[in-house]
């Protein structure tokens, strides 16, 4: 298993998951929608649980790297993120299974979020890309991710089953390595 690493800048911290922060992310649980647009669902205690076991399994076959958000200006846990379908032949990773507090939604701490993940991706481990898929219905995430810099690269029909079983469409966005010194430059730039 590779080294653990925390990501983070003066207003969020990402912090390797753990089965110990169900305590502090069964608050924010209760308030996201994931049953909407997604497959996971953190609807009671047991299913959070779930949900981090399933993540944590996945992070010890190096498929993902999971993460506990906190606002650092409260040290309050915010929400949950990872890195996903990490890919090392391909050079190829997975942004997503992201979800926040609705008190932390609209205030920036998603952008810097990404922005920690992003770097980390392109620049220390060496990623050729970075994707996202995103309900095709999900307008908030999908302006979120285009603010990023990700360009919509398709639409995957009907592949994924949601909790409320609609079979929902994933707009799937990327980011190259190549476009990143400048998407970093423009996108981010109040951040470097």
């Amino acid at each position: 298993m590779k080294k653990e690493v925390t990501l983070e800048n003066e207003l969020v911290k990402l912090v390797p998951l753990n089965q110990a922060h169900h305590k502090v992310l069964w608050p924010v649980a209760q308030q996201v929608d994931l049953y909407k647009y997604g497959s996971n669902d953190v609807s009671s205690e047991e299913k959070l649980s779930a949900y981090i076991e399933t993540a944590l399994n996945e992070a010890q076959e190096e498929k993902s790297i999971p993460f506990a958000i906190f606002n650092n200006a409260t040290n309050a846990c915010i929400g949950s993120t990872r890195f996903g379908n990490i890919d090392q032949k391909n050079k190829v990773l997975h942004i997503g299974w992201t979800w926040i507090s609705l008190d932390s939604r609209g205030t920036g701490l998603n952008h810097q979020m990404k922005f920690l993940m992003l770097s980390h991706a392109f620049e220390q481990m060496g990623f050729e890309k970075v994707e996202f898929r995103i309900d095709e219905r999900n307008v908030r995430s999908r302006k979120a991710v285009e603010k990023l810099g990700a360009t919509l690269e398709g639409i995957l029909r009907k592949n994924v089953v949601t909790k409320s079983d609609f079979r929902r469409s994933s707009c799937c966005y990327g980011i190259l390595k190549e476009e990143w010194k400048t998407i970093k430059q423009t996108n981010f730039k109040e951040l470097i």
